[in-house]
């Protein structure tokens, strides 16, 4: 058997042992999707007439705005959101890994190497990509509707939202390696879930204090938020697809490298 095929057979094993951890204790899963959803449920149901009278240039005071233009900018945003969160529990699950015992059990076997890593990765890619589905279903049954968006729109936009996974993915894995206990993996992602709050995931940037909008303009969430409203909504997309891509492309390997050279170090 080629080292190819062993290593692809080997990245499988991993990647069903930890789809199977994933299935056996969901609960880490539902509390970082409840996130997200309630969150989506509270800006549409408590604040969303305000909200679409203030993004559309009415008065924040006098509402009468209509809550389903707010429901349709939220959502990209809260979809970008659920990826965020969802790649904490790939941080904890890779500290778990690592402070457990089990990887230094796993450099023992005969087996790829680079096949944990692998297997975790793909494994929270899925995570992602399912979270993503529930959290849209949600959105659809509270009226969220894409604007003509077509096929080829469609499936754009899930590739960048699989694209935006695996590079958040390959960072949390590499705070994973780097925390000491799942409790501090799990602090040290946090900034996965709050820059999408300090995006334009909730409000324009441009409605923003002038102090705070390069804040929120230059960094990787916003860009692809706008991409992704742009493929659902027909809004102008500009330069933000190339930004996005170019910050997923960056953050994939940016992670790729620091992941691997601390879990190719060999234990104390």
């Amino acid at each position: 058997m080629s080292s190819l095929a062993l290593a692809l057979r080997d990245s499988s094993t991993m990647l069903r042992r930890n789809l199977l951890h994933a299935r056996r204790y969901p609960s880490l899963t539902l509390n970082l999707l409840l996130t997200p959803v309630m969150l989506l449920l509270l800006f549409v149901y408590i604040f969303g007439d305000v909200m679409s009278a203030g993004i559309a240039g009415g008065s924040l005071a006098g509402g009468g705005g209509d809550r389903s233009e707010y429901l349709a900018y939220l959502v990209p945003g809260i979809l970008l959101l659920t990826i965020g969160g969802t790649t904490i529990g790939s941080a904890v699950s890779v500290s778990n890994d690592m402070t457990e015992g089990i990887i230094a059990r796993f450099r023992t076997m005969a087996i790829h190497r680079a096949s944990v890593l692998v297997g975790h990765v793909v494994g929270s890619v899925l995570q992602c990509v399912m979270s993503v589905v529930l959290v849209g279903a949600v959105a659809v049954a509270i009226g969220f509707r894409s604007s003509g968006a077509t096929a080829l729109e469609w499936l754009l936009a899930v590739g960048l939202l699989t694209l935006v996974s695996l590079a958040l993915t390959w960072i949390a894995v590499g705070m994973g390696l780097s925390s000491p206990n799942a409790e501090a993996a799990s602090n040290n992602a946090l900034p996965l879930m709050i820059l999408p709050l300090l995006s334009s995931a909730f409000v324009p940037v441009d409605a923003m204090p002038g102090w705070f909008q390069p804040v929120a303009e230059y960094q990787p969430f916003t860009p692809a938020i706008e991409t992704l409203r742009g493929l659902l909504l027909g809004s102008e997309i500009g330069n933000s697809g190339w930004l996005a891509v170019a910050w997923c492309v960056g953050l994939a390997v940016l992670g790729y490298v620091w992941s691997t050279s601390l879990f190719a170090r060999d234990p104390k």
